[in-house]
């Protein structure tokens, strides 16, 4: 069961003072290799301008406040509000993240960076965010029909680590925000379908007590799986980065290579399957930075037939679309999205 990810929003006692329309702010998109910044404005009806933008190398900086200042540095950004989109989950004022490179403080950070009004929100809540501003034109249907119901929407993101999300539909109780639950469905247990692929986790679990989704439907989970399979094999691994691994595959170059793809593939659909089962999902989308890179081969693997091989609900799961979004912007649009949401009258 997900688990809600409460943002924790950093401020002074006294509110911000009211003023008309949406002034420049920053928002941020934080993970665990590339932090994307930008300067936003938000329009009337909830459309997020980018006016400046740029991406960073996380590991190149020595905190989230050092990035957030050189941004706010180079293009003279009002340093009044800023929202950030981060891999993780907030326990009051601390970040829990296993994949970015410092510890976060969300007090330390607005103090060092400068900022008077700093929130913090899980990075796929911030992409299920933006679901609703992103033109359908951008998107290539993975399976399942064209059209998706009025329910829930499960937002889904293997990269660096593993991001999951669940979109409700707008109701007149919940008034104007939209309400996004973040979950941490990156470390549950990972469920495998074939022998092979229960020989892949008993072969983790010689290297960890508790194989989560996340040790292989991630960029570092492609390098664990190939090297697993390798050593299954009695073969010794020649590739040790995603990228390899992921070009190796795609070519045809390296028999293990094609098979991590393949198994990533697969193992990626049963999960999108349990989970849009688990919370009667109308649609699923996939937005991570993996799958837009390895779109050809996602298209043409077995994520359709194992996100359907569900037993008796296997025909339901028919009826729900799986969209693969290729939008770098996305967090980021989403964490401006947000923020307006609450603060519009900032």
């Amino acid at each position: 069961m997900p688990s809600i990810s409460p943002p924790v929003i950093s401020a002074p006692i006294e509110s911000p003072p009211v003023r008309h329309g949406s002034p420049p702010f920053i928002a941020a998109d934080v993970g665990g290799t590339h932090a994307r910044l930008g300067l936003v404005q938000v329009r009337p009806g909830g459309k997020v301008d980018v006016i400046d933008y740029r991406r960073y190398a996380c590991a190149e900086y020595a905190s989230l406040a050092a990035i957030i200042d050189d941004f706010a540095g180079a293009y003279e950004a009002d340093r009044t509000h800023a929202v950030v989109a981060i891999a993780g989950r907030l326990e009051g004022d601390t970040l829990i993240n296993s994949n970015l490179p410092w510890a976060v403080s969300v007090e330390r950070t607005r103090r060092e960076a400068g900022i008077a009004y700093l929130a913090l929100l899980n990075d796929f809540e911030a992409v299920a965010c933006a679901m609703p501003y992103i033109d359908v034109a951008a998107m290539t249907r993975v399976c399942g029909p064209l059209q998706a119901g009025d329910g829930p929407a499960l937002v889904l993101g293997p990269g660096t680590g593993f991001g999951a999300s669940l979109c409700l539909p707008r109701t007149l109780q919940q008034g104007a925000s939209r309400r996004v639950l973040a979950s941490e469905a990156g470390h549950a247990s990972l469920a495998v379908g074939t022998e092979r692929e229960l020989a892949l986790v008993q072969r983790l679990l010689k290297r960890w007590p508790h194989v989560d989704n996340e040790r292989v439907l991630s960029g570092p989970g492609l390098v664990n799986t190939y090297a697993a399979l390798c050593e299954l094999d009695g073969a010794t691994p020649t590739l040790d980065t995603p990228e390899a691994i992921a070009a190796a595959a795609q070519s045809g170059a390296d028999t293990h290579a094609l098979e991590t793809l393949r198994t990533f593939c697969a193992l990626l659909g049963s999960l999108a399957g349990d989970l849009a089962l688990t919370f009667g999902a109308d649609a699923v989308y996939l937005a991570g930075g993996i799958p837009a890179q390895i779109r050809p081969f996602l298209l043409d693997s077995d994520f359709a037939a194992r996100f359907r091989n569900k037993g008796v609900l296997g025909e339901v799961l028919g009826r729900v679309p799986v969209w693969l979004v290729d939008h770098g912007q996305l967090g980021l649009v989403g964490a401006a999205a947000w923020y307006h949401e609450r603060h519009s009258g900032f």
